[in-house]
């Protein structure tokens, strides 16, 4: 199972992004996937991701903010993050877990600057 995560990039606080992520499996009726991110020296941080019934969850940090969907047709994970703040710039991970594995994009990069 392979993951490409893309999207990131460079904005103004304020400003927004849309991240991607491309499984190269199907991912109907999955639920057990979500989006992390990590700064250099920090841990990896669970930022938002789906749950049973298709209702998601998010990091207060981001609540408000941040929208986790996905377009099973094209077995592809969104997060539109809207009013970014510095404090948000981190590299981001898609995740997704398939029979009790879990597998991790590539990562993209995002920098908010103030």
């Amino acid at each position: 199972v392979q993951l490409q995560a893309s999207g990131g990039g460079s904005v103004q606080a304020g400003g927004s992004l849309r991240l991607s992520c491309v499984v190269s499996r199907s991912i109907f009726s999955l639920n057990a996937m979500g989006w992390y991110r990590q700064v250099p020296g920090k841990q990896r941080e669970w930022v938002a991701g789906f749950a049973s019934g298709g209702s998601t969850n998010y990091a207060d940090s981001v609540k408000g903010r941040f929208t986790i969907s996905r377009d099973n047709a094209k077995n592809t994970v969104y997060l539109q993050m809207n009013s970014l703040k510095p404090e948000d710039t981190a590299v981001y991970y898609c995740s997704a877990n398939f029979n009790g594995k879990n597998y991790w994009g590539q990562g993209t990069l995002v920098t908010v600057s103030s």
